[in-house]
């Protein structure tokens, strides 16, 4: 996990160096187009990184739950299809938010 942490940190080093050094002068208006593109790309490649990660978290530990309780698993069951549903949403808010500004 330490590793992953290193290489997230390098990443945001680097382009937020790129981002520092860059030019003052204005874009193209071709190239505005492309950029918010991109930029729409990245947002939900992060949306849906993050929103995967939370959802495989969460059903771990529900499964763990499951495993010490077995009596529980109806309720375990239900807090986490409502859990993930949340999750899941914020993905999705991030798709709809990417279309309305594109």
């Amino acid at each position: 996990m330490k590793k992953f942490a290193v290489l997230v940190m390098t990443l945001v080093v680097a382009l937020t160096a790129t981002v520092a050094f860059a030019e003052g002068a204005a874009a193209p208006a071709a190239a505005s187009g492309l950029n918010a593109s991109v930029a729409a790309l990245f947002a939900i490649a992060i949306a849906a990184f993050g929103g995967s990660i939370g959802m495989g978290l969460s059903i771990s530990k529900a499964v763990e739950g499951i495993a010490r309780n077995p009596e529980a698993s109806g309720k375990i069951m239900t807090t986490m299809i409502i859990g993930l549903a949340l999750v899941e949403s914020l993905a999705i808010y991030t798709l709809v938010i990417i279309f309305i500004k594109a």
